[in-house]
């Protein structure tokens, strides 16, 4: 094993609407409300009228494909456990919260039992103070023994500004406590000058994954008296730790909790997490611990109206003359002006930073056009941004200065963002787990609240809008991770034996794959096993072997070139396609062109520009089998699933004209291939099947093709991914298979889980995959069905109605799931329109890209 001028076109003119009054926020008091159905008596602000305001605007109406109305509901009320300190529950109550909610003291006498427990509740249930109740009494016990740190608490969470909000709410909640409980960040962000203290004095260390990775456990002799102290670690939004970045989590959690037996601590742990299906299991996937589960959301929860927007068809044709629909990103521009106009208190929620800064932009542009001091009140939040301009950023939306923001999931992960009244989704997020955490974000003093999503051209945005039912009647996905990924495990196997030498009894804590692994790090002079155990045997920092995120080397710093101003950061896995000579780049409403990309040195040198185009690389990408470890006969084609070896390479990029996408040109890059192992799933099928499914050599690659395609668009809805986590190729005959082959594979070295989750949910994954592309109303494929934005091929070739017949025949004898008839069939393939055969010219291979810029923290 090796370890090596912005595009602002404004379509709809901004109709005279009513303005509504912002709703102010309450800090921290999170369940002071009647336990009775939350209502709004003030109609003026309820989310049907204030929906209704936005589609009055002429053309709107049509837009929205379905209104799905949830009611309010009660909250049930219970008392604390009698263990909770008197001073704790007094403060709770000052704070303005008289009575738990049912789940929240279930899960705080769960804590006080000694039981590791998650709380998978609906946003606003109140999480935070089910863990913290039992974790603030500890403390106060622990500040009355002789060094005054008796008992320490240790609270992560995934990104900084989520941590940084905690310590906020934690010190105003602890307030009438006094200096017994000492919360103190400890990331990246803290100077110098402050870490010392926060290992000496703090009770209660709030960071996060990376911190503890990179900083705190291989540092662990210097927190020897924090660790001994250790009696509860937090991990808050439990479910964002999923594939190889909570592979990697799962591990450091295991370093943890070895390093605490070592100083004699055996620390509960509490997590919380969104609903999510079987979130026990989940979590002690994550923690290698038994865990106790409450999910009966006992909150009062207002009314909330959610409303599916598609955008409408535009005059413009994409490639191949496909029809185009108005983009996410402008219809959500258009949405958040509007609301800020109402006074609406809003976030609209971007899948991308470039995204992010694009609706901004687009916004204060409209808003200037309406109130010259409304432009202020809107702004981008993303990962990539400086410290400093984070936390300028979440001064504002508290204050309540920010009336309107455009945001990555930087945002959607528990920041107290309390009185927001809408929350526009640009674009399906990847899972419902994600679409109910930021709908979530609105009505979060318990009145009614809007949430809009809005469909990007794009196969399963297209399916959701128009099967509600597969939001709104199907439970949130399980939480995909796999610790035993020797990809993941290896390096931190080093980094364990840096902190502390491996002993025979520390292999079961690591799990199964430990024994395997071992003889290979030590062939690779890794590690060297003496008579105390194996030990780390190289100079450097094992820790720095790995990084957490999945995203492998250091990131690539965004400099301008002519003052050395550092703009932000990369990760060094999209660089070669974010920022590679040419690309255009977006900060803060600005628009540069990068210069010249470093990668000996990790720089890009950009300037600002106002380019009227955009760019979009170009890349080649080949696939070789490496070993089949499980496969299923389809008919006479198979399923299978196993390791691949994926080599690509960025060869060009694209530019396009801003608002229209028609290509301007294409210019080559020189950059080096990169490769990927990991796992993937591909079936195969055979010349008979061809035949049955009429399909010729000439539309056979545009079949498989689009196939590909919308497969990869509709796993999202099966596995807990995003369409930029996994790639494809599909290949009319491939070396190793000797067939039409279809791979579809994990975005990250070792796999992350998706491919094998799609084995296993292949009949209904490619079921829907078919459906999707059967029910476009396209004539030859579109954006909506068989286009992807990240093909590397141009989304040439393409064959809409042969992948339908190709899935139709492939799926005839699939075998049905356990429990179900095998006389389920899908319907006959549809009859060849005239002179089809001749339409595609076949490729010797199609694939679409691995992951680009996956939002940062």
């Amino acid at each position: 094993m090796a370890f090596n001028h912005l595009p602002a076109a404004m379509h709809d003119a901004l109709g005279p609407l009513s303005v509504l009054p912002v709703t102010h926020s309450v800090p921290m008091a999170k369940n002071h409300r009647p336990s009775r159905p939350p209502g709004n008596s003030d109609t003026s602000h309820s989310p049907a009228v204030v929906l209704d305001r936005l589609a009055a605007v002429a053309g709107r109406s049509a837009r929205i494909t379905h209104t799905e109305h949830l009611p309010p509901r009660a909250g049930t009320h219970a008392i604390w456990p009698d263990r909770i300190r008197p001073e704790v529950v007094a403060a709770i109550q000052k704070a303005g919260i008289e009575h738990p909610w049912a789940h929240q003291s279930a899960a705080a006498e769960h804590a006080l039992d000694g039981e590791s427990v998650v709380i998978a509740t609906g946003t606003a249930s109140g999480k935070s103070l089910a863990y913290l109740a039992p974790v603030l009494s500890a403390l106060l016990d622990g500040s009355e023994a002789p060094n005054g740190r008796g008992a320490t608490a240790l609270y992560l969470a995934p990104t900084k500004a989520l941590a940084a909000d905690q310590r906020r709410a934690v010190k105003q909640l602890a307030a009438p406590l006094g200096n017994a409980i000492r919360p103190a960040v400890y990331d990246g962000d803290t100077p110098v000058e402050e870490r010392e203290w926060v290992r000496q004095y703090a009770n209660y260390v709030l960071t996060n994954p990376d911190m503890l990775h990179r900083g705190i456990l291989p540092s662990h002799p210097r927190w020897s008296s924090f660790l001994r102290a250790l009696r509860f670690v937090v991990i808050d939004e439990c479910h964002t730790y999923r594939g190889v970045f909570g592979s990697h989590v799962a591990q450091v959690v295991r370093r943890l909790r070895r390093l605490c037996a070592r100083y004699g601590a055996d620390p509960v742990f509490l997590l919380a997490s969104a609903t999510a299906a079987e979130p026990s299991v989940a979590a002690g996937r994550l923690t290698g611990l038994p865990v106790k589960e409450v999910a009966d959301d006992s909150s009062p929860r207002g009314e909330l109206v959610f409303a599916l927007w598609e955008p409408p068809l535009t005059e413009l044709h994409g490639e191949k003359g496909a029809p185009v629909r108005r983009t996410a990103t402008a219809e959500t521009a258009d949405l958040l002006t509007d609301l800020t106009v109402q006074g609406v208190r809003s976030v609209a929620f971007v899948r991308s930073r470039r995204g992010a800064e694009l609706i901004s932009v687009i916004a204060k542009e409209r808003l200037a056009e309406v109130d010259r001091s409304l432009p202020a009140r809107v702004a981008a939040y993303r990962g990539g941004y400086l410290p400093e301009e984070r936390r300028a950023l979440e001064r504002a939306l508290h204050s309540g200065e920010l009336l309107g923001l455009a945001a990555t999931t930087a945002l959607e992960l528990g920041i107290d963002v309390s009185g927001l009244d809408a929350v526009v989704i640009a674009g399906y997020p990847g899972t419902r787990a994600s679409l109910w955490q930021q709908a979530g974000r609105a009505g979060r003093s318990g009145q009614g609240a809007l949430a809009v999503l809005v469909a990007r051209d794009d196969p399963l945005d297209t399916f959701l809008v128009h099967h509600p039912e597969a939001l709104f009647q199907q439970p949130v996905e399980s939480t995909v991770l796999d610790p035993d990924n020797p990809y993941v495990l290896a390096p931190h196997l080093c980094a364990a034996a840096a902190e502390l030498p491996l002993t025979a009894p520390d292999l079961e804590l690591f799990g199964p794959a430990v024994a395997e692994l071992l003889p290979q790090l030590e062939a690779a002079k890794l590690l060297r096993k003496r008579a105390s155990g194996w030990h780390w045997t190289r100079r450097e920092r094992a820790a720095d072997l790995t990084d957490i995120r999945g995203e492998g080397g250091r990131p690539v710093q965004i400099v301008e070139e002519g003052t050395g101003r550092l703009l932000g950061t990369v990760d060094d896995s999209a660089a070669h396609t974010a920022v590679h000579e040419g690309a255009v780049h977006l900060h803060q409403g600005r628009t540069y062109l990068v210069r010249k990309l470093d990668l000996e040195d990790s720089v890009a040198l950009v300037e600002e520009a106002v380019p009227p185009y955009s760019t979009t690389a170009r890349d080649t990408t080949s696939i070789a089998v490496l070993e089949t470890d499980t496969e299923i006969p389809w008919g006479d084609g198979r399923l299978c699933y196993g390791s691949v070896e994926v080599t690509s390479q960025v060869v060009s990029f694209l530019r396009r004209r801003l608002i229209t996408g028609e290509v301007l040109g294409e210019t080559k890059l020189d950059l080096p291939p990169r490769t990927l192992r990991t796992r993937a799933v591909w079936w195969t099928v055979t010349e008979d099947q061809l035949d049955a499914a009429r399909i010729n050599p000439e539309i056979l690659g545009g079949a498989l093709h689009a196939a590909e395609h919308a497969s990869i668009g509709m796993l999202p809805l099966f596995a807990t991914c995003d369409r930029w986590d996994i790639g494809g190729v599909a290949v009319p005959l491939h070396p190793d298979t000797l067939l039409p082959t279809v791979f579809v594979y994990d975005g990250h070295p070792g796999g992350a889980g998706f491919a094998e989750r799609a084995f296993h949910t292949a009949r209904a994954w490619l079921t829907a995959t078919r459906q999707a592309i059967a029910s476009c109303e396209c004539e030859a494929g579109c954006p909506s069905c068989v286009q992807s934005p990240k093909c590397g091929n141009g989304n040439e070739p393409l064959h809409k109605r042969g992948a339908v017949r190709l899935l139709t025949e492939l799926l005839r004898y699939a075998p049905p799931p356990p429990g179900e008839p095998s006389s389920a069939q899908p319907p006959d393939p549809e009859p060849a329109p005239e002179g089809e055969a001749g339409a595609e010219a076949m490729a010797p291979e199609s694939r679409e890209r691995p992951p680009e810029d996956r939002p940062g923290t």
